[in-house]
């Protein structure tokens, strides 16, 4: 006797509501589940500057193989001028590491032009070159130099400047004359007033005393005068815009920077804003 065996598939009643709904899920109550998640879409004006992009040139990448996919022709010159920049960066630091290569370039290229590289020269005090007599004399000069224009070189340059041209021929009196003019010219040299109208420069340093103020014929000098020394005398005029010290008849003063003037044939001096007054005898004015 033989038996007929079956086998049968159970179901539960959330599927079968599934089926009945044609493959839509459903809730417990067996009623359809909406999906209400927003469907993200493009815009017209969006979609339309994809097409724009998509075709223009500068956004259609070469397909060969030396150029870089998915880049400008832009961006891609960028990348490379940087790799090459790094290249020359990278070249350049290990030549930089070798020991010696300055050396070895200089003994090359001297080899090259046929000629050894000179040996820097070297600065020798002129008095060596001078026999005792000579050394002797320009020390006394140098002295009487410095004793009659102070405020310029030291007595030590003077004799350098005095020994070069004794070496180079001059005789020791034209040497002479030749520096006291240069130092008479040197900035902050104290000139001797007679010699004012002969030093070949704009400005001057005179030192002397007030022998006589007078009154200014202008509004815009605030004072006017004379000023002299052993050697002679000179016309000071102070004007008002250089807001300088006032001075007195008798005072001791020096005058720094002090502008020549020419009038009818007459040299005389003028304190302006760049000038400046000092009182040698009790030092500088602000310091009263």
């Amino acid at each position: 006797m033989s038996s007929n065996s079956s086998s049968s598939k159970v179901v539960t009643v959330d599927e079968q509501a599934f089926e009945k709904a044609g493959g839509q899920a459903v809730d417990e109550d067996g009623f359809p589940v909406v999906d209400e998640t927003p469907e993200f879409e493009a815009a017209v004006e969006q979609e339309t500057q994809a097409k724009v992009d998509a075709n223009h040139p500068d956004g259609i990448a070469d397909t060969s193989e030396d150029r870089i996919h998915g880049v400008t022709l832009e961006q891609e010159e960028r990348i490379r001028a940087r790799e090459a920049e790094l290249e020359r960066i990278s070249a350049q630091a290990e030549l930089g590491t070798q020991d010696g290569r300055e050396q070895r370039t200089r003994e090359v290229v001297s080899e090259q032009c046929g000629r050894d590289e000179p040996a820097p020269a070297e600065r020798t005090d002129p008095r060596e070159m001078l026999t005792q007599e000579e050394l002797a004399e320009v020390n006394e000069q140098a002295m009487r130099i410095s004793d009659e224009v102070k405020g310029g070189w030291s007595r030590s340059v003077v004799a350098k400047q005095l020994a070069e041209k004794v070496q180079r021929g001059r005789d020791v009196t034209k040497a002479v004359l030749e520096t006291l003019e240069e130092l008479k010219a040197a900035p902050g040299a104290i000139v001797p007033i007679a010699d004012v109208p002969d030093v070949p420069v704009g400005e001057v340093t005179v030192e002397g005393e007030i022998i006589e103020l007078w009154s200014p014929s202008s509004s815009a000098i605030q004072q006017v005068g004379l000023i002299a020394d052993d050697s002679g005398k000179i016309k000071f005029t102070c004007w008002e815009k250089s807001g300088q010290t006032m001075v007195r008849e008798g005072q001791t003063v020096r005058f720094r920077a002090a502008a020549k003037n020419w009038y009818e044939g007459r040299c005389s001096i003028a304190l302006t804003g760049w000038s400046r007054i000092e009182f040698p005898e009790r030092g500088r004015w602000w310091e009263e």
